[in-house]
């Protein structure tokens, strides 16, 4: 996809990037920014989670499937949940911040081309990882087999095309934050990923084959303390090299994170979709 122009607009102040970002995962589990990305996710987001995990009848003895697992906070409480006779295999590209816990097998795992053991799993489990996938409705069909009939599935997604500056009504500062989220979908779609993903899941659940597939849609509304508005702040410095890119300045992006700070501050959320299917008995 190609990026927005910045015809007319200040070029970028501050330390070019060292390369063009390209396709791609966006969000490294390496970087120096990864700890606070998933601290955010976490704070946000385990909560309404695990409230639905916990409805599959998740418990001891299961065996447990959670793909691209960051910093394997969820990965933990599936494995807490399970014990003692569980286990929970947890994978990553890159896994080292994936924690020793008992019950707790890390794998490092390409969930795309790496193989999956067929009718293995109780229950599969998958946050923020598929919508980066171009070949995510094929993971869908490798999930599928890899559970055990009667298995389940979850899969929390975002529609983050959904977004609006409720407060301040200042229109200089909604513009700055609509073009703020504009330019982070374009860098989303140019590293190979669709930030709209979470509204078509369900669908995608029943293409390939899942059944009993049931939506749950949250939004909420973002204050400055709220850990999803802490999380786009975060992004303006995790993503600052393909928000540059996509036609964002160093400035912008600073008056971007003083606007969420503003105490006054008040945003629509993203949804945040949270979709269950399960493998039939055959």
């Amino acid at each position: 996809m190609t990026a927005p122009s910045a015809a007319g607009r200040p070029a970028a102040s501050g330390p070019a990037p060292d390369t063009a970002p390209g396709p791609g995962y966006a969000f490294d589990n390496d970087s120096v920014h990864a700890a606070e990305q998933h601290g955010c996710l976490a704070a946000a987001y385990d909560t309404p989670t695990t409230a639905h995990l916990e409805r599959t009848g998740v418990g001891p003895g299961w065996h447990c499937l959670e793909i691209g697992a960051g910093q394997g906070s969820v990965a933990a409480w599936l494995a807490r949940r399970v014990a003692p006779s569980g286990r929970v295999v947890a994978t990553d590209i890159k896994p080292g911040r994936i924690p020793a816990v008992p019950g707790l097998v890390v794998l490092r795992h390409d969930i795309v081309r790496d193989p999956l053991p067929e009718r293995a799993y109780d229950l599969v489990h998958a946050r923020l990882v598929l919508s980066h996938l171009p070949e995510r409705r094929a993971v869908l069909a490798r999930l599928l087999r890899t559970l055990r009939p009667g298995g389940r599935i979850q899969v929390d997604e975002f529609d983050s095309t959904h977004y609006a500056a409720l407060l301040p009504a200042d229109p200089d500062s909604r513009d700055l934050y609509a073009r703020f989220h504009q330019a982070k979908l374009s860098a989303l779609r140019a590293s190979g990923g669709e930030p709209a993903w979470g509204r078509d899941a369900a669908a995608d659940l029943c293409a390939a084959g899942f059944t009993e597939v049931e939506p749950v849609a949250h939004t909420e509304v973002w204050t400055a303390d709220s850990p999803g508005a802490r999380l786009q702040a975060h992004h303006t410095r995790h993503l600052r090299d393909r928000l540059v890119a996509a036609g964002m300045t160093d400035d912008e992006l600073a008056r971007v994170r003083h606007l969420m700070a503003d105490p006054g501050f008040r945003a629509a959320s993203c949804v945040f979709y949270t979709v269950q299917g399960r493998r039939s008995a055959d």
